[in-house]
């Protein structure tokens, strides 16, 4: 056990394995090597296992909980619930399980019962930063009122005050004030936590987003890789499951259109691929699939969901103009987000395509007629429909097609979206 918890994977495998050779029904061997199963991506065999070792220890809440974890994390939403429950039902102030339980109630948008599990959470547990951080994201997601930002905001201030490490409570607290209309305010704790951390690149990056300080043309490579590495555990759980997240689907679905779905004919690049959301709906169109991404936590997670032939963590335009003509496709689902200027990251992508190979990707949408680019209270950027069909047409695109959309949820709004899908000119003068 503590060779895993060092993080030492091949020697607790071997070692969990030594034990259950000595005794095949060690139910904490069973359990823990389930674990590790489902830390390498081989969760049908960690459910065996955990099992295993509950049909010996039949009341251990701490393997229901990571039975529970195993389903929720492939997707298995009522499986994990079960699992959650029966963890209670033996230890009714496991407040991990009672935890994960609040955040499958939220993923299957059963929010009553989600709220007052995060509110029994917090009466379990209340020195448990994690909890106010759930519940303060909770609240600003679903908000429908200024009074649940207002508890956002507070919830988030009791994450840090429990836990000063987690600064992307901090975080939570300047979003939740700048959605409050409370501006000034919002970059006050920006400047404050820039103080104490001047060399944090995340309240540099958030004091420019609340409009503080000038925007940067794109987001700084240090802090997408630090709110990036962070995010890695909880990524898939948060977008998908609790903010309806959808653009890898909708951008694919229009990729659809124009090139094989099937034929594993064409070399294919998820340029920004996180944990790796699109790479089972771009492989058997790919003879060959690639990802890349600045976050070498993110990287982590897509190597562990499989799919990909080569990953790789780089910077994203720079990887590209070293790539010249590699790729028939390139897809960038919501990666673009977080460059203001998508001139430079444009025209790699063209110096990166054969000729008639197809582009796509997703943005934040400003509605309007003017060439605008913006940086928003996210920390994100938004474009407007103009500004990308001039760019995409002066970086050697043409077919150029841009639809509206929504991507996900946001504070109980949708967000809206443009996917783009562009190809590159077959020569200079898109002859």
């Amino acid at each position: 056990m503590r060779v895993h918890q060092a993080g030492d994977l091949d020697a607790a495998e071997r070692l969990y394995g030594e034990v259950l050779e000595l005794h095949a029904a060690q139910p904490d061997a069973l359990h823990f090597l389930g674990v590790l199963a489902h830390q390498r991506g081989r969760s049908d065999e960690a459910v065996l296992l955990i099992s295993s070792a509950l049909k010996i220890i039949p009341k251990h809440p701490d393997a229901h909980n990571n039975l529970g974890n195993v389903h929720k994390e492939c997707g298995r939403l009522a499986d994990a619930e079960r699992c959650y429950r029966r963890a209670l039902a033996c230890a009714p102030e496991h407040y991990q399980a009672q935890s994960n339980l609040a955040v499958v109630l939220e993923a299957q948008e059963r929010l009553d019962e989600a709220f007052e599990a995060y509110s029994k959470l917090i009466q379990q547990a209340p020195t448990y930063a994690h909890g106010y951080h759930r519940l303060g994201l909770f609240l600003r997601n679903y908000a429908q009122n200024e009074e649940h930002l207002e508890q956002s905001a507070e919830c988030f201030r009791q994450s840090y005050e429990h836990d000063p490490a987690n600064v992307r409570a901090l975080e939570g607290v300047g979003v939740a004030l700048y959605m409050l209309h409370r501006h000034d305010e919002a970059a006050d704790v920006y400047r404050q936590w820039l103080e104490r951390e001047p060399d944090n690149p995340v309240p540099r990056h958030m004091l420019a987003s609340c409009g503080a300080t000038e925007a940067p043309p794109r987001a700084a490579d240090d802090y997408v890789r630090d709110v990036f590495d962070g995010f890695a555990e909880s990524f898939d759980e948060q977008l998908i499951q609790n903010l309806g997240y959808r653009a890898p689907e909708v951008l694919v679905g229009m990729l659809d259109e124009v090139t094989p779905a099937d034929g594993a004919s064409l070399d294919v690049l998820d340029a920004g691929c996180g944990t790796g959301l699109c790479a089972p709906l771009l492989r058997e169109r790919a003879r060959r699939l690639v990802g890349v991404d600045l976050s070498g936590g993110m990287v982590d997670k897509a190597r562990l969901r499989g799919g990909y032939d080569a990953l790789e963590v780089a910077e994203l335009t720079a990887w590209l103009e070293a790539h010249p003509q590699a790729f028939d496709l390139i897809v960038s689902a919501d990666t673009l987000v977080y460059f203001g200027q998508l001139g430079p990251v444009l025209a790699a992508a063209a110096g990166a395509l054969r000729p008639g190979g197809w582009l796509g990707f997703t943005l934040e949408a400003v509605e309007g007629d003017g060439e605008v680019a913006e940086l928003t209270s996210s920390g994100r950027y938004r474009h407007s429909r103009s500004y990308v069909e001039h760019l995409l047409a002066a970086s050697g695109f043409d077919a150029v097609v841009v639809r509206g959309d929504t991507l996900r949820r946001e504070a109980g709004k949708p967000v809206h979206g443009w996917v783009v899908r562009a190809r590159r000119s077959h020569s200079p003068d898109g002859a």
